[in-house]
């Protein structure tokens, strides 16, 4: 008769091992299915009968990306003749002027061009010793230096964005001196896996990095 403790724990090993292959996957669906979602209330913009489900009969998961895609690649073209760029500059001018939606407006467009672009923006992954010393803290480096703040107080600073586990989108901005910052060779992608799973997924040593010389123990 086999041991019940035994078998016990082999089936808590298989299911563990059934639901790390399935959750992600269903999560995976979940997501891309909600998306898709999304993008197909793009498809309320054009006339009923200029709608696929008027066209073919029946509706088309996935045509609103396709509509998507493709005002987003007008807007491209149009921003970049100089007709299109005085309209754009025209309508944040008269954004601007609205309280509480030039806030709105603002921060979001200085975020997206600050991730979309060639910069360094969350290119960079770093680590921070906070919140007390010989606790630190994984982050990603958003500007190389501050210069008001870094012309104030004396020395370069930088600017780290630490985000929150579980939920990457919470965090705060910290500005701190250049020299408390250590730049990691970890891709932001396994950065991020590790600060959502709360380390359980913590990514591999990439090449080889000196290990600082242990301190001599006082005598």
């Amino acid at each position: 008769m086999p041991d019940k403790p035994s078998t016990l724990a082999a089936v808590r090993r298989y299911m563990v091992a059934g639901v790390l292959v399935w959750l992600p996957i269903l999560a995976t669906i979940w997501v891309v299915s909600f998306m898709l979602h999304i993008m197909d209330r793009t498809l309320l913009w054009l006339p009923a009968s200029f709608r696929p489900q008027a066209l073919v009969g029946f509706a088309l998961p996935g045509a609103g990306l396709v509509l998507a895609l493709v005002v987003v690649l007008l807007t491209g073209l149009l921003v970049t003749n100089l007709i299109g760029r005085r309209l754009i500059d025209w309508g944040e001018d008269l954004l601007n002027r609205i309280p509480v939606v030039r806030t709105v407006y603002g921060g979001v467009k200085s975020f997206a061009e600050s991730v979309l672009s060639q910069s360094n923006s969350f290119r960079t992954v770093v680590m921070l010793e906070y919140p007390r010393p010989g606790v630190w803290s994984i982050g990603f480096l958003t500007a190389e230096d501050v210069p008001e703040i870094s012309a104030r107080l004396g020395e370069p600073h930088v600017a780290v964005y630490l985000s929150a586990a579980l939920n990457a989108t919470a965090g705060y901005l910290a500005i701190v001196p250049r020299r408390q910052v250590v730049v990691l060779d970890m891709s932001v992608d396994a950065a991020m896996k590790m600060i959502i799973t709360c380390g359980v997924v913590v990514p591999p040593l990439v090449g080889s990095v000196a290990r600082p010389p242990a301190e001599k123990p006082a005598t």
